[in-house]
């Protein structure tokens, strides 16, 4: 079985516990405006291209078959035309500098778990293992459930980090070959879920509760977008409906990651609202922590 990876990052330590091999898959349901990672959004793999690594050799410009790809009018850069591109690859291998690539690739099974297992003797001293992140798991789930399984066949600890939008059937595959569960909760109002991450989230809570009943290795992310994510109300609104569930399963609050910004403009698109987006302060983290707290939550707190 193959599926397709944006990448596998070896020694990790922010995906679960201990040294971890993190796998990141290509393909999400959701369309998160925030995303630090949106070339997981769309399943297929497409061209990035790095303008500031490009020498104006325009060799690419020729090895492109399908006449996807220009020079720019304004300076020796080029200019593709998505529309036309196919993603046949032969302008990457024609480019001397790099500056043209894939954002992810298609790969077997076996070919994950091979890379995955080389770095087993560093989880079994740490205590650690692998996880798959994406994009999302469950959008894969086939090919996820395969390397799941055989890391699992491994003795290998396994977690996945999931926003839960997937049908009940299918996440249920899940629980015999997870070791915990890392979730995402995002938005708790229904119709400002959707507005932002273009769905709403009464299967994504609902699959929580299902998940909470079965299992007991379960973390709960809050990513902190100032203005959206990050206000007392949705924090305290997710940690009231989590402490419902079960008040033991702790939440850790994400702070808002700019890596995304760059990744637009490599993807040859814009994304206005990410302009002037920052971090939340420390001194706000702080008291978004407290509203955790205060609904009976325990905080998870990691120094990044």
């Amino acid at each position: 079985m193959y599926g397709n990876i944006i990448d596998i990052k070896k020694f990790t330590i922010h995906d679960g516990p201990g040294i971890r091999s993190t796998v990141f898959l290509k393909g999400c349901p959701l369309s998160c405006i925030w995303c630090h990672n949106p070339e997981g959004i769309d399943s297929k793999i497409n061209l990035w291209y790095f303008e500031k690594k490009c020498i104006g050799c325009h060799r690419c410009v020729a090895a492109c078959k399908n006449n996807a790809l220009s020079i720019g009018s304004a300076s020796p850069h080029i200019v593709i035309d998505r529309e036309k591109c196919i993603n046949a690859g032969n302008c990457v291998e024609a480019c001397p500098t790099a500056a043209l690539c894939f954002d992810g690739k298609r790969v077997f099974q076996k070919e994950v778990v091979d890379i995955l297992l080389e770095d087993k003797p560093f989880y079994d001293k740490s205590g650690g293992g692998i996880t798959i992140s994406g994009g999302e798991p469950l959008f894969q789930y086939e090919f996820s459930l395969g390397i799941l399984k055989d890391c699992k066949r491994h003795g290998i600890h396994t977690a996945i980090e999931t926003c839960m939008y997937a049908k009940k059937e299918i996440f249920e595959k899940f629980f015999d070959y997870v070791d915990l569960f890392i979730v995402d909760l995002k938005i708790f109002n229904s119709v400002i879920h959707k507005k932002y991450t273009g769905v709403e989230n009464g299967l994504i809570k609902s699959n929580f509760k299902f998940l909470a009943s079965k299992k007991e290795n379960i973390l709960v992310r809050i990513p902190l977008v100032p203005g959206i994510t990050a206000t007392k109300d949705n924090i305290g609104e997710i940690a009231s409906f989590v402490s419902e569930v079960n008040n033991k399963i702790p939440i850790e609050l994400m702070n808002y990651n700019p890596l995304g910004e760059n990744k637009y403009r490599l993807m040859g698109k814009s994304n206005e609202f990410l302009n002037g987006i920052k971090p939340v302060p420390e001194s706000e983290l702080d008291e978004l922590y407290q509203v955790v707290a205060d609904k009976g939550v325990k905080i998870i707190r990691e120094k990044r």
